[in-house]
């Protein structure tokens, strides 16, 4: 029996993009920064990863998709923010961007990580973008790391 896992020590052999919706910035950008601090922190240099900014979570799909076509990537995270309203708003949105951007994994081979909170209120969404419950946006660019990998070791079977 053989067993394949992902591995975070191979980080810098694969090409990554990151798309980041600018919708609820303030804290979409602290994933952004953790998702970097990450790649960082296991030798990922700069010139391995991209960054594209859609205007909300709903276009993280068709955008994920869209790079992924290009063939220029190995792996892509998706950051987003979508935080519970008054209104239906919220159950379109979070439902639509998770089904998007599973299709799209789907649909191009290549792996593409949901790294897009959904909560109920503000307080929730900052504590997950760096504060009490660390910061998801680092949490899903090590993810995507081992991700990549565990894909790279598949095709060579």
């Amino acid at each position: 029996m053989k067993i394949y896992e992902g591995s975070i020590l191979k980080a810098n052999q694969y090409k990554y993009a990151i798309i980041v919706s600018r919708w609820n910035d303030f804290i979409t950008e602290k994933l952004k920064d953790g998702a970097i601090l990450a790649f960082r922190k296991y030798g990922i240099p700069d010139e391995n990863y991209d960054i594209f900014y859609v205007p909300g979570s709903f276009e993280l799909g068709s955008t994920a998709k869209k790079i992924a076509l290009t063939g220029k990537y190995n792996g892509i995270l998706c950051i987003g923010c979508v935080i519970r309203g008054a209104t239906d708003h919220y159950e379109y949105v979070a439902g639509q961007s998770a089904s998007q951007i599973a299709r799209a994994t789907m649909d191009t081979n290549i792996p593409i990580i949901f790294g897009v909170l959904t909560t109920d209120t503000i307080e929730q969404a900052i504590e997950r973008a760096g504060t009490k419950a660390g910061n998801k946006g680092f949490e899903s660019a090590i993810a995507l790391i081992e991700m990549c990998d565990l894909y790279h070791q598949i095709e060579q079977i």
